[in-house]
């Protein structure tokens, strides 16, 4: 189909060319222009008056007829207040739509207050430059989704905004597959399972969120996949992507993340070993995992642009691998078989 179209400096021009009349806000979803990203963005330009049928300000209703002058009036993009900085980066895919970065822990994914450099954001901006999504929300160019400082894994990057629009979309529709590895105190019971809730931010600490009769619908997968005294090694698939949605859902069923001091405690932790092994793990926690033990391992899509199957994995990182051995080698059931490499190996390599 062609259309009388006209790309000028911050301002497209199309001449509705059919005899049938259409929405309007239908019709700019169809062309599939690249300005034009999504249905969300083409609904807040009419809002805004910024595009005109025949010089005239319509609702998103308004049914096009032939021979109607569109003009779209683009926003100038807003000034970054964020400066790129030269900080390594482990890119574990990269192409001309997106990428896929395996963050560290300790890491802010984003700027905000008291922290407005040293982010992965600022990376970037560094690696990428101007080749980054505007993102939904000022100075957070590139960010699709989130991870917490604390965990560790993958997370993915969007290069332009109509990339970033379908990965919106398709997080909403979950069909991105997320896998996390976490350690829990205490073995989750039963051993495969869902959470479902309703999350919201608390009251009492507004760091924090809580499980709520109302709120953001939340619902969480996982299985253990293995045990030692005291702890679990639990593979988990968020189906929903909260606030801090697994490190509260495994609080709400009682067995709480290690390590994780907003919702977890290391007072909590020594409750539940022998007396003799309330040092050992204070060491363990003082000095070798000093933040949750949740890392997001494995992502699995359909390409947004291209439709080819994606599927990336991180490696374990190495304080949670040290707490592997270490959990073997202090709380282990059975002596003869308790190699939680070799139990997380063949989890890997079966997928």
């Amino acid at each position: 189909m062609c259309w009388n179209f006209m790309i000028m400096k911050d301002k497209l021009k199309v001449i509705y060319t059919l005899q049938e009349m259409q929405r309007l806000d239908k019709f700019l979803a169809e062309l599939k222009i690249q300005e034009l990203y999504s249905r969300t963005f083409i609904e807040h330009l009419i809002e805004e008056d910024r595009i005109l049928v025949n010089l005239t300000p319509v609702k998103k209703s308004y049914l096009l007829k032939e021979g109607d002058e569109v003009i779209i009036n683009l926003p100038e993009p807003e000034p970054m207040n964020v400066l790129p900085q030269d900080i390594p980066l482990d890119v574990v895919y990269e192409d001309e739509y997106l990428a896929i970065i395996n963050k560290k822990a300790g890491m802010i994914v984003h700027p905000g207050f008291g922290n407005p450099e040293g982010t992965l954001v600022n990376a970037i901006l560094y690696r990428f430059g101007e080749n980054l999504s505007s993102g939904k929300e000022f100075n957070r160019p590139g960010i699709v989704h989130r991870l917490d400082r604390g965990t560790s894994g993958l997370i993915i990057i969007a290069k332009n905004d109509l990339t970033h629009a379908k990965l919106s979309d398709m997080f909403a529709r979950r069909e991105i597959k997320k896998t996390y590895f976490a350690i829990t105190t205490g073995i989750p019971e039963p051993e495969k399972g869902e959470i479902e809730t309703y999350l919201a931010r608390s009251n009492k600490n507004p760091r924090t969120i809580c499980v709520t009769n109302e709120g953001r619908y939340a619902l969480t997968h996982y299985k253990t996949i293995k045990t030692w005294h005291y702890f679990a090694l639990v593979e988990i698939n968020p189906a929903t992507g909260r606030m801090h949605q697994i490190r509260v859902h495994f609080a709400h069923i009682r067995y709480p993340i290690l390590g994780d001091l907003l919702y977890n405690s290391r007072r909590y932790v020594q409750s539940l070993v022998p007396q003799n092994m309330k040092k050992k793990v204070t060491e363990l926690l003082v000095n070798h995992l000093r933040r949750q033990a949740l890392h997001s391992w494995k992502l699995e899509f359909f390409h947004p642009i291209t439709g080819y199957p994606i599927s990336v994995s991180a490696p374990i990182p190495d304080d949670i691998q040290y707490t592997l051995n270490w959990l073997d080698n202090n709380f282990s059931i059975d002596t003869d078989t308790s190699d939680a490499n070799l139990i997380l190996n063949e989890e890997i390599n079966n997928d």
